[in-house]
């Protein structure tokens, strides 16, 4: 779908479009074009593939003729959108997609044009700032671009335009002050991106305490995301409230920003959960559609309006690739590109982190300046192992950082198939530091097993994980094709199996409950589908006859648990969360004499 926006959306017509045009008049002049250019230019460079990175070139040298004398660029419309002052929110999101431009090319347009424009930036009123709904929660984003220029300028008046808007933007430092579930997901970092210039633990600190401001409230179950459909709400916080697709691909960027500035790998821990889990579902296995809306208890995606127990009114379930889901549409297209460009960080002793796991290739300068090349062998998430393989010309001595997720208990290392003592600890980078030479291995072991979490502030109800899997109940699917075209079909899905269950677990030791069954791994297929996923667990359950879809076409809420149930004892098969388009991730606890499982 990200690939084919072009013939797809009416926003992304090149010709007459107001982003490209060089008096910058023309149509779709707001947050479309940024949004898809953002990930469809970096779907190219990570893909090396240059009929993308050809059709990306084509955009960006349209915005790069648009700017004026003064430096503002792009949409004419936009410089008085706001009763005759700017608005600005859509190019913070251009920026972006010129900084991964330079970064891949080094076309050396970009440096000038983006200190032009945010010269003309820096001379605006500070109040202006602090204009508008989007700008005013977003200009974090701005910030971070700055910051971008600056490493590559020296550019001092940088900071002091970065220390303006942080000034005068929404306040992000003393708590969430706006439950937009993208203003949240994409402005909750903005401490953290200031404390790069501030230098001050504050700032970190406050990052995490919006994080569990919302989740604390709002994220109570798996899958890395909050009840937010559209906005979260006092009293919507069962797992049938939905995020946004968009909150989802912001979050997972937040995520990998923080974690470069902070160094914490629980912001990759929480990139993964996302990632693995949630974004999967939102999107068509074949990848020609999403929804507006996933839920981590969802039984099926229709077409109708589920409000008010949904925020929004209208069509939020169903799949489609057209602009009933306008935002979503084009911004999920940074999701996967900004993952698989975040995989590898630099480190500033002259090392490597490993900072999120993908079977993968990464050249970069370590130690004393030479070149490493490092080819990563895994099917994480599916299997524990990932194996290094480092190629160098002559032997490196720097550090290589990998990630202990904080689910992990005893990891082990073999360096050229020799048991390593490497000192370890969940939730921290473990660091090899050595001579390094050509042909050395690495092979390191994340033993993962079945937990249960129990979500006592959502009805003591019970989830299950598997390293960072979560597992859902496996539905059976019936797909029904309601508009669109043969290329681009719409689709609603509808459940083909029961679905109301409760576990039965073993109050002592809940994760013996499960019987795990593994099938080789295919890397030529998408993972995350019923049909192909090479994991899922089998485990006891039984009916609640009274948990039922209710009035609005929404899954019953969850009753407290222990849940009483008189029908027969079943096994049900439980598969990643990941590939599951109707779920139920989030269960009742069946009580049964002498194993009681609340705890």
């Amino acid at each position: 779908m990200t690939g084919h926006l072009e013939e797809i959306s009416g926003w992304c017509k090149f010709e007459g479009n107001a982003w490209v045009s060089s008096d910058g008049k023309g149509h779709s002049a707001w947050e479309e074009v940024p949004y898809w250019l953002k990930g469809y230019g970096d779907l190219g460079y990570v893909l090396k593939n240059e009929k993308i990175i050809t059709e990306a070139r084509k955009w960006i040298d349209g915005v790069l003729s648009s700017q004026e004398a003064d430096g503002y660029f792009g949409p004419r419309a936009n410089k008085t959108g706001l009763n005759g002052k700017p608005d600005l929110w859509p190019h913070m999101v251009m920026l972006n997609v010129l900084q991964t431009f330079y970064e891949a090319t080094g076309d050396e347009r970009v440096i000038p044009f983006m200190t032009k424009y945010l010269k003309w930036l820096n001379q605006q009123p500070p109040e202006y700032f602090g204009n508008g709904y989007w700008p005013k929660i977003r200009w974090g984003d701005t910030i971070e671009s700055a910051y971008w220029l600056y490493n590559r300028t020296g550019d001092t008046w940088l900071l002091d335009l970065a220390k303006k808007i942080h000034e005068h933007m929404q306040d992000w430092t003393s708590g969430v002050h706006d439950w937009h579930n993208v203003n949240i997901a994409q402005g909750f970092r903005e401490p953290g991106v200031y404390y790069l210039q501030a230098k001050d633990s504050s700032f970190l600190q406050a990052v995490e305490n919006n994080y569990e401001q919302v989740m604390n409230a709002y994220g109570q179950f798996p899958g890395g995301g909050f009840a937010g459909d559209e906005n979260c709400r006092p009293g919507y916080t069962d797992p049938r409230q939905g995020f946004e697709t968009c909150g989802m691909v912001e979050f997972m960027h937040s995520f990998e920003m923080l974690e470069k500035i902070s160094g914490n790998p629980v912001w990759s821990d929480r990139c993964e959960e996302i990632a693995f889990n949630s974004l999967p579902a939102a999107i068509t296995p074949d990848w020609k559609g999403l929804h507006y809306l996933t839920c981590a208890n969802q039984v099926q995606l229709d077409k109708g309006n589920h409000a008010p127990e949904i925020n929004n009114e209208g069509t939020m379930f169903s799949f489609s690739p057209f602009q009933v889901y306008r935002c979503c549409q084009h911004n999920v297209s940074h999701g996967w590109p900004y993952y698989a460009e975040e995989l590898w960080l630099g480190t500033s002793d002259h090392g490597l982190a490993a900072s999120l796991y993908a079977a993968s290739e990464v050249s970069a300068k370590v130690g004393n300046g030479s070149v490493v090349k490092i080819a990563e062998e895994t099917d994480y998430p599916f299997d524990d192992t990932i194996t290094l393989k480092i190629s160098t010309q002559k032997s490196i001595k720097f550090p290589l950082h990998l990630r202990i997720p904080g689910w992990c208990e005893q990891p082990t290392f073999k360096i050229n198939g020799k048991l390593a003592s490497v000192k370890t600890q969940k939730g921290s980078f473990a660091i090899i530091d050595r001579k390094w030479k050509d042909g050395d291995v690495v092979s390191l072991r994340l033993p993962m097993k079945v937990a249960v979490r129990h979500w006592e502030k959502n009805h003591n109800a019970a989830s299950v994980d598997y390293g960072p899997l979560t597992f859902s109940l496996k539905i059976g699917e019936k797909w029904n094709r309601y508009g669109g075209t043969d290329t681009w079909p719409e689709y609603e899905v509808f459940p083909g199996t029961a679905w109301n269950y409760g576990l039965e677990l073993d109050g002592k030791n809940p994760g013996s409950s499960f019987k795990i069954v593994k099938r080789a791994f295919d890397s030529t297929a998408n993972p995350f589908t019923q049909g192909t996923m090479p994991i899922e667990l089998h485990v006891q359950a039984k009916k609640i006859p009274g948990w039922k879809v209710d009035d609005h076409g929404m899954v019953g809420k969850l009753m407290d648990s222990p849940v009483k149930s008189e029908e027969a004892s079943e096994t049900v098969t439980l598969i990643p969360m990941g590939a599951a388009r109707l779920r139920i991730s989030v269960f009742p606890v069946v009580g049964v004499e002498g194993r009681n499982s609340q705890h």
